[in-house]
């Protein structure tokens, strides 16, 4: 459970399937660590911080669609459980619980999205516990105070997130997958505001392990890990000592006020930092004050602007 898997980059590798004027240079000595707090083995059983709950999350049995009946959220590990759980429809349905509660955000994400609108996802909390590399390359990380963390959504008995839906083409799904890599991607049953079950699933980039996301995503190839995170001295993705990228988190409370009232204090009141017990409510009148008046630089007003 504490072992440390140490990665080293002895030589240059071409092989990360990339284009040559894409293609990143790996530095002859480059080494890392990658603390995995799981096994490998109980990586689809994620546990829900504070309650004690140890929640089994499924892999999609392809050979048998009856997940629509189902309550229990199921993972769709790749291309073909996506296509499995939403075969009788040209649409997917995704689920925004950060960035994408603004709709001009989703659609410079999803042009051509469809049906954006509000819904309750229930047993599911919002964390602040991964790194993410888009914060480095945009210029807004601020590694000096950890302040370098996205959003994640993971099981949680008795919570609950205000959320938007809306459907994508299927032809989107690789896209997707790959914009949203270190995430375990689950098929969830959110429902209406007003409490009626929605009928079909919807996609939810839920929390990971370090471990899964090198051995399946990165399929135990370090110099995929160095393309995704490596470069940015990034050795570990998902943690409890980091705290939210300062202009995402102003842009998705902006996104929660502009949904209404009862969004916004869901995201303020059922959404937390690593510690899994700050809400974000407590954080802005603490080490997060003044976060919401900060302006995000010039280049990034419009995506970031809630």
């Amino acid at each position: 459970m504490t072992d440390r898997l140490a990665l080293q980059f002895a030589r240059p590798s071409p092989s990360l399937g990339l284009s040559a004027s894409n293609r990143i240079p790996i530095p002859s000595k480059f080494q890392f660590q990658l603390p995995f707090p799981f096994s490998f083995g109980n990586a689809h059983s994620p546990l829900c911080y504070g309650s004690g709950l140890l929640r089994r999350i499924s892999p999609i049995n392809v050979s048998s669609i009856s997940l629509v009946s189902e309550a229990e959220p199921k993972e769709l590990r790749d291309e073909s459980d996506f296509e499995a759980v939403f075969f009788d429809s040209d649409y997917i349905s995704v689920c925004g619980f950060g960035s994408l509660l603004s709709e001009r955000s989703a659609r410079s994400t999803f042009p051509d999205l469809i049906n954006f609108r509000m819904a309750r996802l229930n047993g599911f909390r919002r964390i602040f516990g991964n790194v993410a590399p888009v914060f480095f390359e945009r210029g807004i990380a601020k590694p000096e105070t950890k302040e370098i963390s996205s959003l994640c959504a993971e099981p949680c008995e008795g919570e609950n997130i205000i959320i938007t839906v809306f459907e994508i083409k299927k032809f989107e799904i690789p896209a997707f997958i790959q914009r949203e890599i270190e995430f375990r991607f689950l098929a969830v049953f959110p429902e209406t505001l007003d409490g009626k079950a929605y009928q079909k699933p919807a996609v939810l980039c839920s929390r990971s392990t370090d471990e899964e996301f090198f051995q399946v995503r990165c399929k135990g190839n370090k110099d995929i890990f160095f393309h995704h995170y490596g470069r940015h001295n990034i050795d570990k993705i998902w943690r409890d000592d980091i705290f939210p990228c300062r202009v995402y988190l102003r842009h998705c409370i902006l996104a929660a006020k502009n949904l209404g009232d009862e969004a916004y204090n869901n995201f303020l009141d059922h959404t937390f930092l690593g510690d899994r017990s700050t809400t974000v409510r407590e954080y802005l009148t603490g080490n997060g004050s003044g976060i919401m008046e900060e302006e995000p630089p010039e280049s990034l007003k419009f995506r970031y602007g809630g």
